[in-house]
């Protein structure tokens, strides 16, 4: 029977592109969303992948989503985790609530899903664990102090559990992406993008959301079983790690 995969924040964007790529590869894909029900709705009736609505950032909303989906589809053998959200600012303007939202979301929300899918990963004896992490927990962004922050922890996060569950045949690694063409990309006035964003990276264009999906694919599969605690920057040779 093929594996069950959980992309979180996979229905938008990026997660929208992994979750479809999981699913033509063959696993039995559940995307959750935390926002947008009309969207997430109208990619589950055009894909056929079952949505789950809850906040990444609370653990309990976390621990019963993931209760449901191993009833109703089985146990997490992959986790994708994507949910992110910014809150940008100058530092000396930024508030302690677009700091902690940040944090909670895109680094708290590690911890709070994959704790749910660890135990059954180790008592199985095997496990994939792939985070979305960013070009931006690399190199540090002005106006992004806690996203960059909480960016660079996903890194430290993936490092440090990939030692635990090497012997258990679970691997934990990261993904870096560069610009990537999505919507939220592609609302950047047009003069900035051609100016300013797109003569910083050297291959001379965005990247395109599927081709961050073929390597969660990839990394989710049993050819990448000897690859745990690595990043993968894919961000067209902007920036070398």
């Amino acid at each position: 029977m093929s594996r069950v995969a959980l992309v979180t924040g996979g229905t938008r964007g990026i997660g929208a592109a992994i979750s479809v790529a999981l699913a033509a590869a063959g696993f039995r894909v559940a995307a959750s969303f935390a926002g947008n029900e009309e969207k997430a709705k109208a990619f589950g009736e055009e894909t056929g992948i079952p949505v789950f609505k809850w906040d990444v950032s609370n653990y309990q909303e976390c621990a019963d989503g993931v209760a449901r989906i191993e009833v109703e589809i089985g146990p997490v053998e992959v986790l994708v985790n994507n949910a992110g959200i910014t809150r940008d600012g100058m530092f000396h303007k930024m508030t302690p609530e677009q700091w902690n939202e940040v944090i909670g979301t895109n680094l708290t929300g590690l911890f709070n899903m994959t704790h749910q899918v660890w135990g059954g990963m180790r008592d199985r004896g095997f496990g994939r664990i792939i985070n979305i992490s960013s070009i931006n927990g690399q190199k540090g962004q002005m106006g992004q102090v806690n996203y960059s922050a909480a960016k660079a922890g996903d890194l430290g996060f993936t490092k440090a559990l990939a030692q635990e569950g090497a012997a258990k045949n679970i691997t934990v690694n990261a993904i870096c992406p560069g610009y990537i063409g999505t919507d939220m990309v592609k609302a950047v006035p047009e003069k900035v993008l051609n100016e300013r964003i797109i003569p910083q990276i050297p291959v001379g264009r965005l990247g395109e959301p599927e081709e961050i999906a073929r390597c969660v694919v990839f990394l989710a599969s049993d050819d990448a079983g000897f690859i745990t605690g690595s990043t993968l920057t894919v961000n067209g040779g902007q920036y070398f790690a």
